[in-house]
């Protein structure tokens, strides 16, 4: 399906508004005065975000923005309280951060079935035999209900994966996350064939990490170009950093940097994280070509790995190296 993924969408909410007290007084044949018995308005309903693992995108959401709750009902004689209104539940993925207009953080789920309520619905008015005392014996007045304004708010997905796939368009990333996970990402040999993240399970014995395939960066895609880099947001909280740079690369070193650079731009903490260099299509080249890159990352300190997803050279360690680093 195109645009599939949806990582990024605005919606309203409305929480219900709170039911109406009421005015009355009971009356039946035998007693023509009696006191009031007016009951109280009921609650209107909440609208509730809940994160479900089985989701992985807003497509849902894209065609049904208006999620507005019902309200409380009105209060009724012989103190009877009114019914409240339906909560309302929004599911969402997990990794999801919720903004308001201003972009200020209200929320995030970052676990399955985790709940959070974005907006309580009103209090229901207090109906007139709350306001009984022995002043006011028959007070001929009651509460409105609270009533609650909307809100647009922007739903914006983080992906949650232990380590993120960094590298530009081409260098075998996609290739690499379905032959280490039973992923199925789209493989081509041209620029861009992953327009959206991938994720995978890497199975470790007994544990298991999770790898996101995140689209490739080009030089300055600070500044638009390429696909822009707004979708390093989904490489935020990965835990650990997997830089492909490509055998048949020429200046590897300026590549890596580029790749810094850019992840630099849009956020100085990416370079806090832990992070492991890997050259892939390792196969193509000869183990002197292997020698002549490691001393050209020697002054750079990384911690370089050789890895071919066609001949399986390296990736047991690779493995290693990864689960080693996230555990660390």
């Amino acid at each position: 399906m195109k645009n599939s993924f949806v990582d990024f969408i605005k919606i309203f909410c409305k929480s219900g508004d709170g039911g109406s007290g009421c005015i009355h007084f009971y009356r039946d044949k035998h007693i023509t005065r009696g006191g009031p018995d007016g009951g109280s308005g009921g609650k209107g309903g909440d609208i509730i975000i809940q994160g479900n693992s089985h989701i992985h995108t807003f497509l849902h959401l894209r065609y049904n923005k208006h999620w507005i709750a019902k309200s409380g009902s009105s209060g009724k004689g012989n103190n009877i309280t009114g019914s409240n209104g339906k909560n309302l539940l929004i599911e969402v993925p997990v990794g999801t951060v919720v903004k308001d207009e201003k972009k200020n953080i209200i929320t995030e789920i970052t676990k399955n079935h985790e709940k959070k309520i974005l907006f309580e619905g009103g209090k229901g008015g207090k109906g007139n035999a709350f306001f009984k005392n022995s002043i006011h014996k028959s007070p001929y007045y009651a509460q409105p209900g609270i009533k609650k304004k909307g809100n647009w708010i922007f739903l914006e997905l983080k992906i949650l994966a232990d380590v993120g796939l960094i590298g530009f368009p081409n260098t075998g990333k996609s290739t690499l996350l379905s032959v280490i996970t039973k992923a199925k990402p789209k493989i081509g040999n041209f620029s861009f064939t992953t327009k959206v993240p991938h994720l995978g399970v890497v199975k470790m014995d007994f544990n298991s990490f999770l790898v996101a395939d995140i689209p490739g960066i080009i030089e300055k895609a600070s500044e638009g170009k390429g696909l822009g880099h707004f979708f390093l947001r989904h490489a935020e909280r990965n835990s650990v950093l997997l830089f492909l740079i490509s055998s048949e690369t020429k200046n590897k070193i300026q590549e890596y940097f580029i790749l810094l650079n850019e992840l630099k731009k849009f956020n100085s903490n990416f370079l806090n994280k832990k992070r492991l260099l890997a050259i892939s299509k390792s196969d193509l080249i000869n183990r002197k070509k292997k020698d002549e890159v490691k001393k050209i990352f020697l002054n750079s300190k990384e911690d370089i790995i050789f890895i071919s997803s066609f001949t399986k050279e390296g990736l047991i360690e690779l493995k290693e190296k990864l689960w080693n680093l996230i555990q660390s």
